[in-house]
């Protein structure tokens, strides 16, 4: 089956129904990962929306997009806490049927994020929880290794959510 071409580009404030509707898949799909749940993403309304999907505009943090036709099947975001000088790697999701290595999703978002993480130094970070092993995989895969570091998760069920880095070239 031929697919589309892969678009990957940051988002913009008339993107926030799609936003929207990534994120509630996000949320469906793996609850752990996001530090939000999806009875709370239901409730947003669509300023909230909105100003989500200008982070790909707003200085200090992006939001970037992978794009086949009219579906979204992937999304990273980065964001450089305040008073932080490390970027932070967060929202990363691909579609089920778009995640592996041949579907080159996952390697292009990430490629956009260290692009722009570079503009802030040489070491983006991230973290994931620790009942989470495809993700942990995945990131070890991509180049991330763990600091030792970890904090409580904030939500249900509890656990540590744990620090990963990456040393950009």
């Amino acid at each position: 089956m031929l697919r589309d071409e892969l678009v990957i580009r940051t988002t913009r404030e008339d993107d926030w129904q799609a936003v929207r509707a990534l994120r509630l898949e996000m949320l469906r799909d793996t609850p752990l990962a996001y530090a939000e749940t999806l009875d709370h993403a239901l409730q947003v309304e669509e300023p909230e929306w909105r100003q989500r999907a200008r982070r790909g505009e707003t200085p200090g943090q992006t939001s970037v997009v992978a794009i086949e036709g009219e579906r979204w099947v992937g999304q990273m975001g980065g964001w450089l806490p305040q008073g932080e000088s490390v970027p932070l790697l967060v929202g990363v999701y691909v579609a089920p049927d778009r995640r592996g290595e041949a579907s080159g999703v996952a390697r292009a978002l990430l490629d956009a994020i260290e692009t722009w993480a570079r503009g802030y130094g040489d070491t983006l970070r991230l973290e994931v929880h620790e009942h989470n092993p495809r993700a942990i995989r995945f990131y070890e895969k991509l180049g991330f290794s763990f600091t030792g570091r970890s904090r409580d998760y904030e939500l249900e069920p509890g656990g540590l959510e744990l620090e990963m880095i990456k040393r950009l070239a």
